[in-house]
């Protein structure tokens, strides 16, 4: 028992948190590199059309058509699936302090990281809410 105490002490959260924002970012840089490297060898010798505005396909703005095209090698879906990583690891680290909290059993913190979490998720799912 005394060793669970130990391992949530304010020092081990910041590692972690630490950890967690570096891998995050490590990790969705990767994938958006590497999904760049697929989009430059499939479209880096067409010439860019300017005269006609083409907004982004919907098959990016839905998060399980990304995630299904990913599986098929589409860089424009792996470039926007990294993204999506980058978008949730500051969500990542809010969970992971809401857990941290609550083992420390600290409440105004874990009311303060509630809060915040909503704003977050609300921020991210909103739109889908009201449309």
């Amino acid at each position: 028992m005394a060793r669970s105490k130990r391992e949530w002490t304010e020092e081990y959260v910041e590692l972690v948190v630490g950890q967690l924002l570096r891998s995050g970012v490590i990790i969705a840089s990767i994938i958006v590199f590497l999904g760049g490297i697929l989009y430059l060898i499939r479209y880096g010798a067409d010439y860019p059309q300017y005269r006609i505005f083409s907004g982004e396909p919907s098959d990016l703005r839905n998060v399980h058509k990304i995630i299904i095209d990913v599986f098929l090698r589409r860089s424009r879906d792996i470039i926007q699936f990294g993204l999506l990583l980058l978008m949730m690891t500051p969500v990542a680290r809010v969970v992971f302090l809401l857990v941290a909290f609550a083992k420390q059993r600290d409440r105004t913190y874990v009311v303060i990281s509630v809060i915040v979490l909503t704003i977050l998720l609300f921020s991210l799912v909103g739109r889908y809410l009201y449309n």
